[in-house]
């Protein structure tokens, strides 16, 4: 948790930081972005083991929609893969969430027009998902968390743009039971990071 409020600040303060509003706007202009990274997961537990995460490759995409010169919303579905293992190395199955991702940035216009950085938030509907050391499918309940945002836009041509962004999901547990394995939670929270291409169509 600190370690995500910290990333998050620290994004914030070098956004706000960054000077006067001159840089070129995106309102209304619609894009759509692909992106990829990696997820460092909270550990979670099965009956009365803790489960410890790997990092995981994340991939996805979605949509960006500017409302005002600094205002846009967006829509992301990523999804992500990690295992888990017990203290001991052990392995212990492996974890998927897909994030369906509802956000709003703002987005800071400074003297450097191909430079746009931005900080935003937003939901996150988590659909999570454990398979089980043994192949057995556990069920695992679908949560709602959120999450904050920092990241950086920069305009090789005014319809293409590099990304890279650092996001913190912070969501409550997810219960885990499976039929006859016992039970769990899953904490789907974690820091993401990942890097990507956005093409405006107008």
């Amino acid at each position: 948790m600190k370690k995500i409020v910290f990333l998050v600040s620290l994004m914030l303060t070098l956004a706000v930081g960054s000077g006067a509003a001159l840089a070129d706007s995106i309102k209304g202009r619609l894009g759509v972005t692909g992106r990829i990274g990696f997820l460092l997961p909270a550990d979670s537990d099965f009956e009365n083991f803790k489960l410890e995460s790997d990092a995981g490759f994340l991939g996805g995409g979605g949509f960006i929609y500017g409302i005002t010169d600094n205002l846009a919303a967006e829509i992301d579905v990523t999804r992500t893969e990690f295992g888990v293992n017990l203290v001991d190395g052990r392995g212990q199955g492996d974890f998927g969430i897909t994030n369906i991702s509802l956000g709003v940035q703002y987005r800071f216009l400074i003297p450097q027009p191909k430079l746009v950085p931005y900080a935003g938030g937003g939901l996150d509907i988590l659909v999570s998902d454990y398979k089980r050391p043994s192949g057995v499918n556990a069920n695992v309940d679908t949560v709602v968390g959120v999450h904050l945002s920092g990241g950086i836009d920069y305009f090789f041509m005014k319809q293409l743009a590099l990304n890279a962004e650092v996001k913190g999901i912070i969501a409550p547990e997810a219960d885990i039971h499976t039929p006859n394995e016992g039970s769990g939670n899953f904490d789907p929270s974690g820091i993401a990071g990942t890097v990507g291409i956005r093409f405006f169509f107008n």
